[in-house]
């Protein structure tokens, strides 16, 4: 048996950039920042944070690409894929990248997150498809 998952919640570090293959599917690239916050043995808060390459395809692609802006917090779920190529100057190179099968924008609509959310309804976007209510607060982890 094999798994390739990954799934990670974090903010967008720019906003999605949009292309289309010569074949004519759409595809958005963007990057998350996801953040670890810890305690030292000394009692001093550390924080480390990593990058992630995230690439959406398709009606994802496009939705992505509609909905999501810069500091964006989101759930995205998927596989690793890491692509190799030898760059100009002979240079084996290798890049790993989520490939987004769902997504879940976090934030209110419209990126304002100030006010009560309580009440508030997030599009859930799963596979490419629009879903209605899910709350941060009900996110089990």
């Amino acid at each position: 048996m094999n798994l390739n998952k990954a799934m990670i919640i974090g903010n967008l570090t720019r906003d999605p950039e949009m292309r289309t293959t010569p074949s004519g599917a759409n595809v958005a690239s963007f990057s998350i920042a996801t953040s670890l916050v810890w305690t030292d043995q000394g009692g001093q808060q550390q924080k480390k944070t990593e990058f992630h390459n995230i690439v959406a395809w398709r009606k994802l692609a496009e939705i992505c690409g509609q909905y999501l802006r810069k500091g964006a917090k989101v759930y995205v779920e998927g596989r690793l894929q890491t692509t190799e190529w030898t760059g100009q100057d002979n240079v084996k190179r290798y890049r790993t990248e989520i490939v987004a099968e769902n997504m879940i924008m976090l934030d209110r609509q419209g990126g304002n997150t100030g006010g009560d959310s309580k009440n508030e309804i997030t599009p859930e976007i799963v596979g490419g498809e629009i879903e209605e209510e899910i709350r941060v607060e009900n996110i089990p982890f």
